[in-house]
């Protein structure tokens, strides 16, 4: 992972794509994405704490096999949180757009 450090999202947000080059990890982000939105939905609909666990799990859970098995690089949420946070969603949104391919 690069030492530099980011002041605004704009200058980190190529940083993140580039530590996602691997399809195959940018699928598992899409899908732990996707799932995090469904436990979202379900912690709305029924009011159960679990469902915010569960988000939790899903979020990180396929991005960090993806990032370790797939990647082979650390994961930016590391480092940089709130950044990375924020990326995975933008990605997720260019993904639906088609500006980044899955």
């Amino acid at each position: 992972m690069s030492d530099q450090r980011f002041s605004r999202f704009a200058d980190f947000y190529p940083f993140y794509l580039r530590e996602h080059s691997d399809r195959r990890n940018r699928r598992l982000h899409f899908i732990g994405s996707t799932l995090v939105l469904v436990c979202l939905w379900q912690l709305l609909a029924t009011g159960r704490p679990v469902w915010f666990l569960n988000m939790l799990l899903c979020g990180y859970g396929f991005a960090w096999v993806g990032h370790f098995f797939f990647e082979k690089n650390r994961p930016a949420t590391f480092k940089y949180p709130f950044y990375s946070l924020m990326g995975d969603w933008v990605m997720y949104a260019d993904i639906w757009r088609g500006r980044v391919k899955l």
